[in-house]
């Protein structure tokens, strides 16, 4: 992939943030990145290097710009396709030996980014891989907000198996609070801790859950305490990513979502701060009966280190749409302009990078695509 490099100093044009770094960090000028003075040793080729992360960007970036071709034009299915060819063809550049634990599904009912495959170009780390071409395809299709390209990435062996039970009951918030709220509280106690943690009221809290049939208790909870609530229709990894940023007007993830899309959010939590609580939620008794089979303890509550145990992890997103985490991808002239966020757990080290692509001269992304 071929971006204008005018614009990078990728890093340069970035807002960068750690909450683990150094203040003196912020003071250093804008073409020296944290990333050097907090890593200093040479890397170890088993293990994920900070250089791993922009080689991600371009990855989502790519799904991203192709999936953008299919914004509001009712196909769904077409716009993941187009993003996951386009992120097949990009990730197998990459310098890293992966396996994809979270994909397009298993082996026989996906044709490409299936769970159990193996992704890079063979050299580099040996990693875990989650992939998501499209969080939010009908999103993408409607036009909607909120829509991104997301990726994850950690040492071999430490994200979770999420094939048992395909819902989890989740609580996402940022590190101010990360401390106080708990999944095993009523959801207005939680909102209650918050208010209080922050030092405003319980109506000055905002609450974000996907608007499904099932979360029609809880959300009357919620209100019943003064919050306001912000339901999305998908995309519930961009809605907890922004529960966990300070920047977004949300401060609180309830209610259950997908188990895949929990383990990329703890990927984004690691780096972030903040907390990712979850409980499994089997959908009937034959998926509860398996999970119990499994070996899974359904009462259990897993934290940000059960769903992913390695502390050198990254996560990437490209925007789609335009939201409250990322714009979308602009068009114009046989360009695009993306949106992306790139983020590493080791230093803390957040990255907003606006990247500007000659479309042309991109590999796999036409002038024109559909």
């Amino acid at each position: 992939m071929v971006a204008d490099d005018r614009t990078i100093p990728h890093i340069g044009s970035a807002i960068e943030s750690g909450h683990r770094s150094p203040a003196a960090a912020d003071r250093l000028p804008r073409h020296v990145t944290k990333d050097r003075f907090l890593m200093p040793d040479a890397p170890s080729a088993n293990v994920p290097d900070r250089n791993l992360a922009l080689e991600l960007v371009r990855v989502t970036e790519a799904a991203a710009m192709a999936g953008g071709r299919w914004v509001g034009r009712g196909d769904k299915n077409r716009a993941d396709g187009a993003a996951v060819e386009a992120m097949r063809a990009l990730i197998s550049t990459v310098e890293m030996r992966g396996t994809v634990v979270i994909g397009e599904g298993e082996k026989d009912n996906a044709p490409m980014l299936f769970n159990g495959e193996q992704v890079g170009n063979g050299a580099g780390p040996e990693v875990d891989v989650a992939v998501d071409p499209i969080d939010g395809t009908t999103l993408t299709a409607k036009g909607m907000p909120n829509a991104i390209a997301v990726m994850a990435v950690s040492d071999r062996g430490s994200m979770y198996d999420p094939s048992a039970v395909f819902y989890m009951d989740k609580l996402v918030a940022g590190p101010e609070v990360a401390d106080v709220v708990d999944i095993r509280l009523p959801a207005a106690e939680n909102v209650r801790r918050i208010a209080k943690v922050k030092k405003e009221r319980p109506e000055d809290v905002t609450v974000v859950m996907l608007d499904r049939p099932r979360h029609e208790a809880l959300a009357r909870e919620v209100r019943d305490t003064g919050a306001r609530i912000k339901l999305i229709s998908d995309g519930d990894v961009a809605g907890a990513i922004s529960a966990a940023r300070e920047t977004t007007g949300i401060d609180l993830l309830l209610g259950i979502g997908g188990t895949p899309e929990g383990i990329i959010t703890a990927c984004a939590i690691k780096c972030l701060g903040g907390v990712i609580q979850g409980r499994l939620w089997p959908q009937d008794d034959d998926e509860r009966q398996k999970a119990i089979d499994a070996g899974h303890d359904l009462d259990k509550v897993l934290t940000t280190d059960d769903l992913v145990t390695s502390d050198n992890c990254f996560f990437v997103g490209t925007g789609i749409t335009d939201g409250e985490l990322l714009q979308g991808v602009r068009y114009s002239r046989g360009r695009a302009t993306t949106n992306s966020i790139v983020m590493r757990s080791k230093s803390g080290t957040v990255r907003v990078i606006e990247s500007h692509h000659v479309l042309d001269r991109t590999a796999g992304l036409p002038r024109s695509e559909g």
